[in-house]
């Protein structure tokens, strides 16, 4: 079946019991059992429900996985790859990660002894150089946020199983429908499902789909013991919000790409970062590695970060928000938003770059929105 089609049907047949084509709500954290220790497949809901189950098994079918942990946030979906890490390993990230990725790793694990390392993961000769002999994971964002930075996958998995860590990929801004980490050699694929996955902008929600099945068991170990899972509501959100991904998906990026062309060809803009535009690095990369561009585009306008703040403040359609992903358009500022946590490090992004998150409005009026808000003083 392709994408379209499993993204409706994967893990979602009509409920046995009713004939409900859409799955139910399970809200219960219990199962009655036949006999000690024989039940139906659920004994307790930190461990499984089947709401939960249900999304789990959509995912796996879309990014082509052995299996899916379906936790409470991205950020909790971090952090189980994270507790499977022991004192004296060693990370590589990306110098351009989203922040709470970094805060996790340098606030919180490295007080574990659990070390990391941020380098240019665009080529291999950055990753080359950071690899350890302890390197047990290299972690990246293809599209960066919010750099918006492609990294190789292929060439990134050979040099990583070389050195014989594992690679993470955190998929959240290209969503399955545009790039299959696995499929080009991705151990673990990482998603905040808050974002495109659920795409109304409702829910908070993470997971993390697992290549080999032997490490979805011992991440699922993990979950039970840790308990980041997800509420049987939110993971019902989030599959409605599945089964609309690849139309969504496609109508972001078209918007995205109409807006970054109106923006590089605008005198009051300093730069605009889209992989779509042939004015990207990484453009030919992108074109070859993901299906379209995504819907994401990030801006410096001519005027500093004064100018900078006074467009994403004068804006009525692009909502002044953190986060992404919805069926609306947002706008940011994430030097002081969402990549706060990073100012003073090597991460850290421009204080006058904008981040927009195109939402699936009608692209002209976008488009008007932003030519108002770059004429505000």
């Amino acid at each position: 079946m392709e994408f379209e089609t499993r993204a409706i049907h994967a893990g979602q047949d009509p409920d046995p019991t009713t004939g409900a084509v859409t799955v139910p709500i399970y809200a219960t954290s219990t199962y009655a059992q036949a006999a000690p220790g024989k039940h139906a497949g659920y004994e307790y809901s930190r461990t499984d429900n089947p709401t939960r189950h249900a999304l789990a098994e959509a995912l796996t079918s879309l990014e082509g996985g052995a299996g899916t942990i379906v936790t409470a946030s991205g950020m909790a979906a971090t952090s189980l790859i994270g507790w499977s890490l022991k004192p004296g390993d060693h990370v590589v990230l990306p110098d351009d990660a989203y922040g709470g990725t970094y805060r996790f790793f340098a606030k919180v694990l490295s007080r574990h002894g659990v070390e990391f390392t941020a380098a240019d993961l665009t080529n291999t000769d950055g990753l080359k150089k950071a690899i350890r002999p302890n390197t047990e994971i290299v972690w990246t964002e293809t599209p960066t946020n919010p750099l918006l930075r492609i990294s190789d996958i292929s060439a990134l998995s050979e040099v990583t199983h070389e050195a014989g860590a594992a690679l993470v990929v955190d998929n959240t801004f290209a969503t399955p429908y545009l790039q299959q980490p696995i499929a080009l050699g991705a151990d673990l694929v990482l998603h905040s499902t808050t974002k495109y996955m659920g795409g109304h902008s409702d829910v908070v929600g993470g997971a993390i789909v697992a290549a080999d099945a032997d490490v979805l068991d011992g991440l699922r170990f993990l979950e039970n013991a840790t308990g980041p899972i997800a509420g049987p509501f939110d993971a019902y959100l989030v599959l409605r919000g599945v089964k609309t991904l690849g139309v969504r998906m496609d109508r972001h990026s078209f918007n995205a790409l109409m807006v970054a062309r109106f923006l590089e060809a605008d005198d009051r803009v300093e730069r605009v970062i889209y992989p779509g535009l042939a004015s990207h690095p990484h453009h030919g990369l992108a074109s070859r590695q993901m299906k379209n561009f995504g819907g994401m585009v990030s801006f410096i306008p001519k005027g500093g970060p004064e100018k900078a703040a006074a467009v994403t403040m004068n804006t009525e359609l692009f909502f002044l928000a953190e986060s992404l992903g919805g069926v609306e358009s947002l706008i940011e500022v994430p030097a002081a938003m969402t990549h706060m946590s990073v100012v003073g490090t090597a991460l850290e992004v421009p204080e006058d770059l904008v981040r927009l998150s195109v939402g699936i409005e009608h692209v002209d009026d976008l488009i008007s929105d932003l030519d108002r808000a770059l004429g505000a003083t």
